[in-house]
């Protein structure tokens, strides 16, 4: 590998965790995944860590010039200090508006790339996003809008959890930053709930925290109203405001994410939406631009990917190669927002988001990226 990425830590193996290591040893990076548990036969080098001790990771950190957290949220404060310390670069798929803020005061003193967000969402809708508003001379909205749900979905609540169940219940649960009418605002999660159609498929969709990333304090001032919500079946934010507010779940999260998983385990077969829609003045006429798509698992290497897995595992992957190939800056804050999508379909990773997903043909009417 040529750039100033070489050797790059991955923190947990999970369901995402392990793709990312994965692709990353495949495009060329020296790569060491750590999780609780060794891994067996396996075309990188693994190590058994217990992450929560700190004082130890941050000795580990010193070998490596990039660490890729694929931790639960709570974790990633502590894995951004270290590395913000030792001067490597960071990368993490959070939706934790609360460590991200606390990772953009470290930016301001950074010897190296703090880039936390860097999944689906926040991450790679907020790319889209800013593509599409790009081309507005005033925008009245931008709405996003991003799902991962079972194809073929059973019971009441039409879910399976393929993500972390942590991640879930803090997206469910905490409150979610908005513009609304050209102010920036805090509003309740599993409200604002809207219809959506996609490819005949009707959908419902609901405000959950996390998902704008830095968008709001970017857009401030630029657009009047700007929101993001989660896409699920219909009818499953009523049972999900039954069971963590009439039902007290809420009181505990730990407890309240064993039982949906228990409920609803995680299935092969799914499908991840998004659906990114800007509205605003061109030249003086009102207009409306749209990407909706739906992904589908994908066979990578011989070996068959869930959606979420690959959609999300692709995204930071694809930074951590602009970061160490360049476009993209060699320290400070990164904001999703601020990637160009021309130059993240050309990387290794980012180019499965492109004929298979047939985003280069969006592109064709979107060559520019603002700065």
């Amino acid at each position: 590998m040529s750039g100033k990425i070489k050797s790059v830590f991955v923190l947990g193996l999970g369901k995402v965790g392990f793709l990312v290591a994965f692709l990353l040893h495949e495009t060329g990076f020296e790569v060491i995944g750590a999780d609780h548990h060794e891994g067996v036969n396996l075309p990188f080098s693994t190590e058994k860590r217990d992450v929560s001790q700190p004082g130890d990771l941050k000795e580990r950190l010193k070998k490596f010039d990039a660490v890729v957290s694929c931790l639960p949220y709570h974790f990633n404060f502590g894995v951004a200090s270290a590395a913000h310390e030792l001067g490597i670069h960071y990368f993490d798929l959070s939706e934790d508006v609360r460590t991200t803020k606390a990772i953009i005061q470290m930016g301001q003193t950074a010897r190296a790339v703090l880039a936390p967000q860097c999944g689906l969402a926040p991450g790679f809708i907020a790319i889209l996003g800013a593509v599409l508003a790009e081309k507005f001379d005033r925008i009245r909205s931008i709405r996003l809008r991003v799902g991962a749900l079972p194809q073929n979905p059973t019971g009441l609540l039409g879910y399976a959890f393929n993500w972390s169940p942590e991640g879930v219940v803090n997206e469910y649960l905490n409150d979610c930053e908005v513009i609304e009418d050209g102010e920036i605002k805090w509003v309740s999660p599993l409200e604002w709930v809207e219809t959506i159609v996609i490819h005949g498929v009707q959908l419902e969709a609901f405000t959950t925290s996390g998902g704008l990333g830095t968008m709001c304090e970017t857009y401030r001032g630029l657009v009047e109203n700007l929101d993001y919500k989660t896409i699920r079946y219909p009818g499953h934010v009523k049972l999900m405001n039954f069971f963590f507010h009439e039902l007290l779940m809420r009181k505990d999260r730990q407890r309240a994410g064993e039982i949906l998983v228990y409920a609803k385990p995680p299935v092969t077969e799914d499908v991840v939406y998004i659906h990114a829609s800007v509205e605003g003045w061109k030249r003086g006429s009102l207009s409306r631009d749209e990407f909706v798509r739906a992904y589908y698992p994908l066979e990578i290497a011989g070996r068959k990917w869930r959606a979420i897995s690959w959609t999300t595992a692709a995204s930071v992957c694809a930074v951590v190669e602009m970061v160490s190939n360049g476009p993209l800056p060699a320290k400070g804050f990164v904001k999703q927002e601020q990637i160009p999508l021309q130059a993240f379909l050309k990387t290794v990773n980012g180019s499965l988001y492109g004929p298979k997903g047939d985003v280069q043909e969006f592109m064709n009417g979107h060559p520019a990226q603002p700065s």
